[in-house]
């Protein structure tokens, strides 16, 4: 067998092996409309698809620890979810306000995942560090004016 030759024989398997991918690929992708779940699916599910939370057990303590709300009122995790519904959420990255566009109940791409919602969480404070700056030459700073950097700092 030659390599890096274009013959017949190495543009057929080629095209065998691509067509095996492309078909394990959308197996694995779950995104026809055929397989999407119809109707709604459980919050911690949905929250594990949507990638807000690392694992499905972390979505149903969430939900347990009542850190999970659906239209301002504290759920379990086997509350049903469709779309339109609003969740507020404390995420390990920080409070999310989501709104149900579709669903899904199995784990998929992080591409996938961005379609299952829109974020209305309000865009975070910008941070104000105070600058703190000495003179060059004074030395090294005495221990009060250590403190006194700290304390400026927010240590």
């Amino acid at each position: 067998m030659s390599r890096g030759r274009a013959t017949p024989a190495n543009l057929r398997a080629a095209a065998a092996c691509s067509e095996r991918f492309a078909v394990l690929s959308c197996h694995n992708a779950r995104v026809s409309d055929e397989e999407a779940p119809s109707g709604s699916v459980r919050i911690d599910k949905w929250l594990w698809a949507a990638r807000m939370f690392k694992t499905r057990s972390a979505a149903s303590a969430a939900c347990t620890a009542g850190h999970v709300k659906v239209a301002g009122e504290s759920v379990k995790a086997a509350k049903a979810v469709k779309p339109g519904d609003r969740i507020d959420v404390l995420t390990p990255g920080g409070a999310r306000e989501l709104e149900v566009v579709a669903l899904a109940d199995r784990r998929g791409p992080a591409s996938l995942a961005q379609t299952l919602y829109v974020d209305h969480t309000p865009p975070p404070p910008p941070k104000e560090e105070p600058v703190v700056t000495r003179e060059r030459g004074l030395g090294r700073p005495a221990k009060r004016d250590l403190r006194e950097i700290r304390r400026l700092r927010g240590y």
